[in-house]
C-alpha cells in the first residue's frame, strides 16, 4: 500500500467544491479561498489526490474506534482532522506503547500501518478514548476546582489590573471575572505566568500551560510574556491575567512559507493587553499609572495579534506578546514526562521533507484540540494567572510550578 497523507481521497470521494470543503478551516489570511491543504509540518500545500479503493475510510473507521477521532465524518478524505488523529495515534504508540522509533508526522506508511493492524488484531482502544468530562481523571477535577476558586477569589479581590478591566465598557475577547466560565463541556487552557515583574531584556520560556480537554490534563511549557528583542519596541505587550476566548485558526497568515495552525482571539478586534509603559522591561501595576502627553492614563489596549503559537523547542522565546509553547517536551494525562527532542524542530528550517522533523509537543496540543473538541465547538477558554494563584488550592503548593518546569526542561 502506498503511504497515505494529507489530501488523499478514496475513489469517488474527492469534493466537487474544494473551496467549500476547506472553508471551515481556511478562515485566516492567505488561507482564505485556498483549494489545497496546508501541511504545516512540511511548510507546503497539498492538493486533493484521488486513489483507488477505500483506504482512507478504513483508516478513519479505525481511528474512530480506537478513540482518536470521536467526531469522525467518515468521508474518505484525509483532511486536517484525520491528519491530527493519525499524529495522535502515532504519538500514543510512541509514548504509551513505547515504540521509540515512531515519529508522529501524520503520514501513514508501512511502519504506522503495522501498528494500525496490531491494534486491530488486539482490539485496542486508547485511554484517551475512554476518559471523558463525565469520567475525568483526578487531576482534571483538581484543576477545574481551582478554576472555580480563582473566579470566586478574583471577583471579590480583583487587584489593580482586573479593577481596571472591570471599569471598561468593552473588553472584546477578554472576559471580566464575573463572566469567567468553566463548563467541563468546553476546552480550557490554563497559563501560569512566572517572573513577570522581573526586569529582563531576554525573557526565558519559564511559564506553564495546562490543557484541560475531554476529562484529561496535558502539561506544556513556554512563555506568556513578551521578549523585548522580539517585540522590536520598548513598550512590549503583556496579555492581562484573566480569561480570554480563543478560536481555532492559523499563525503567520501573511507569510506563505510560515503558516501553521494556532489559536487566535475569537473576537477579531482582539484581547486586552497592558504595555510596559514605564519601560522597566516587566509587567507591574505601575504600568497602569503612566500618563500620555495630555495627562490621560494610557491604561489597557485591545490587540488583535496576541495569538497562542509555537516557540520552537523552547531554547528561545519567540514571543512579541503572544503566548508561546515549546515543542521539546510535555507531560501526558498520566503525569508521565514525554521527550519529543529527537524529532522536534527548533525552527522553521527543520520542517521539510528531508529533515522529517515536526513541531513536537506543540502538535500534541493542537491535535488534541482539533480531534477532541465537542461537536460545533471551535474555540476554547484561555485562563491566564500568576504562579501565586496556585495557592488557592491545597492540591498545588508553592513549589509546584517551579518543580513542573524543571521536570519539563530536564529532557
Amino acid at each position: 500500500m502506498a503511504a497515505l497523507f494529507l489530501g488523499d481521497c478514496d475513489r469517488g470521494k474527492q469534493p466537487t467544491n474544494r473551496q467549500k470543503y476547506l472553508k471551515p478551516f481556511h478562515i485566516d489570511g492567505l488561507l482564505i479561498g485556498k483549494v489545497t491543504f496546508r501541511d504545516d509540518d512540511r511548510t507546503k500545500w497539498r492538493s486533493f489526490r484521488e486513489n483507488e479503493g477505500s483506504q482512507v475510510l478504513k483508516l478513519q473507521q479505525f481511528l474512530h474506534k480506537a478513540g482518536f477521532m470521536p467526531r469522525c465524518a467518515f468521508d474518505g478524505v484525509f483532511g486536517y482532522v484525520t491528519q491530527a488523529a493519525v499524529r495522535l495515534f502515532q504519538e500514543y504508540v510512541r509514548s504509551i506503547d513505547h515504540v521509540t522509533d515512531m515519529v508522529p508526522d501524520g503520514i501513514v506508511g508501512s511502519g504506522t500501518m503495522k501498528h494500525v493492524e496490531r491494534w486491530q488484531r488486539e482490539n485496542k482502544v486508547s485511554e484517551w478514548g475512554n476518559i471523558s468530562a463525565s469520567n475525568p481523571t483526578k487531576t482534571y477535577t483538581e484543576w477545574v476546582n481551582l478554576l472555580h476558586k480563582a473566579k470566586e477569589h478574583y471577583e471579590s479581590n480583583p487587584g489593580p489590573i482586573l479593577k481596571h478591566l472591570n471599569s471598561l465598557s468593552k473588553t472584546y475577547a477578554t472576559k471580566k471575572p464575573s463572566d469567567w466560565t468553566f463548563n467541563t463541556k468546553d476546552i480550557h487552557l490554563i497559563g501560569v505566568r512566572r517572573n513577570q515583574t522581573q526586569s529582563t531584556i531576554r525573557r526565558e520560556n519559564d511559564d506553564l500551560f495546562f490543557l484541560l480537554i475531554n476529562g484529561m490534563v496535558f502539561t506544556f511549557w513556554g512563555s506568556t510574556d513578551s521578549s523585548v528583542n522580539m517585540a522590536g519596541r520598548s513598550d512590549e505587550a503583556f496579555l492581562i491575567e484573566g480569561q480570554h476566548e480563543y478560536r481555532f485558526g492559523w499563525h503567520k497568515i501573511s507569510e506563505e512559507q510560515k503558516i501553521y495552525r494556532a489559536l487566535k482571539p475569537k473576537d477579531p478586534r482582539g484581547v486586552m493587553i497592558l504595555r510596559d509603559w514605564n519601560n522597566d522591561n516587566a509587567l507591574t501595576d505601575d504600568d497602569l499609572k503612566v500618563k500620555d502627553n495630555n495627562g490621560n492614563l494610557k491604561g489597557m489596549q485591545v490587540n488583535a495579534s496576541i495569538n497562542i503559537h509555537w516557540s520552537g523547542i523552547g531554547s528561545t522565546n519567540y514571543s512579541a506578546g503572544c503566548q508561546v509553547i515549546a515543542g521539546k517536551s510535555y507531560i501526558n494525562h498520566k503525569n508521565e514526562l514525554q521527550n519529543c527532542s529527537s524529532f522536534a524542530s527548533s525552527s522553521y528550517g527543520g520542517l521539510t521533507d528531508s529533515n522529517k522533523q515536526t513541531k513536537g509537543a506543540y502538535n500534541v496540543l493542537t491535535d488534541l484540540i482539533l480531534c477532541y473538541a465537542p461537536e460545533n465547538v471551535n474555540s476554547l477558554f484561555y485562563t491566564l494567572g500568576r504562579e501565586e494563584s496556585l495557592a488557592l488550592s491545597n492540591n498545588f503548593g508553592p513549589q509546584f510550578a517551579a518543580d513542573t518546569l524543571k521536570r519539563l526542561k530536564s529532557v
